[in-house]
């Protein structure tokens, strides 16, 4: 195809997922804040990366937050803000997606901040993909620094919206992501392309190096999975943990798009929905 037909096709492509994503939004512009601690009206906030904004969910590689496993308000999946609307039809439109692609545990405080002005009485958290997931194995960020990180982000919201229910999830099994990928062709030239180098840079590989960085990607995923089990055990009565939920789901390459083949599609964002959604628990 000669190359100005390619640049008009990838044009017209994010023109769609420009207008997927507009047309799904999940997320108001934010209320002003008038609130004081504690005066939490309702709704549903989204705090992470790319995985909570519906990265690659629509018809590109882009965020698509309607199909959120969190705050998406898409009729096909039933995200937690959909089952939360079940519930109390006064939250309507009250889902609001501070996730952003690409955030590691050092812009939590950030997106907590933004969430405090929206007052939700429920916020997600799913974060750490790409503290692992940004360079190499010496990039990832030290397990003590991911945790003050997260402890930061954490107090942002304690000391703003003390009585809002918090829900910490599990980072997924990157490394089972490589298991059932490495052997698919389109996989392996998609991650070609620089996706998580840490991990997937020369899947196909058997030299000891290779797998010795692999288990690393793989302990550091179990460190920062017993970082965020402990802040939120240290937040209080107020924070659920998914205990390891997310990270136990046993995936298949269907739930994955077929653009990155990394970040869920529209049945893996329904699937994460419907593991996580039990973790919320007693929480008064």
């Amino acid at each position: 195809m000669p190359r100005r037909w390619v640049t008009a096709v990838v044009c017209v492509l994010a023109l769609v997922a420009l207008a997927c994503e507009n047309g799904g939004a999940t997320s108001p512009a934010p209320s002003q804040g008038s609130g004081s601690p504690g005066t939490e009206t309702g709704g549903i906030a989204a705090l992470g990366d790319s995985i909570s904004t519906g990265f690659g969910s629509c018809l590109v590689v882009a965020p698509c937050e309607r199909n959120s496993w969190s705050t998406g308000n898409s009729l096909r999946v039933e995200s937690h803000y959909r089952r939360l609307l079940d519930q109390d039809s006064t939250i309507r439109g009250q889902a609001f997606n501070h996730a952003r692609t690409g955030a590691r545990a050092s812009a939590l405080a950030s997106q907590a901040a933004q969430a405090t002005r929206d007052r939700p009485d429920r916020i997600t958290v799913l974060i750490g993909a790409n503290d692992i997931c940004h360079g190499e194995v010496a990039a990832m960020t030290p397990v003590e620094t991911f945790r003050s990180q997260v402890d930061r982000g954490l107090r942002v919201l304690s000391a703003e919206l003390p009585k809002a229910r918090l829900l910490v999830v599990s980072i997924p099994d990157l490394h089972r992501l490589w298991e059932v990928g490495h052997t698919n062709e389109r996989a392996v030239r998609a991650w070609s392309r620089g996706i998580c180098p840490a991990l997937l840079e020369n899947p196909t590989s058997t030299d000891p190096a290779d797998r010795s960085r692999r288990d690393a990607v793989r302990e550091r995923v179990a460190d920062y999975n017993d970082q965020l089990a402990a802040a939120c055990e240290a937040y209080g009565s107020r924070c659920r943990y998914d205990n390891g939920a997310a990270h136990r789901l046993r995936f298949t390459l269907d739930l994955v798009n077929t653009f990155d083949w990394f970040h869920p599609n529209l049945a893996g964002q329904e699937r994460l929905a419907e593991i996580t959604w039990g973790a919320w628990g007693g929480v008064a």
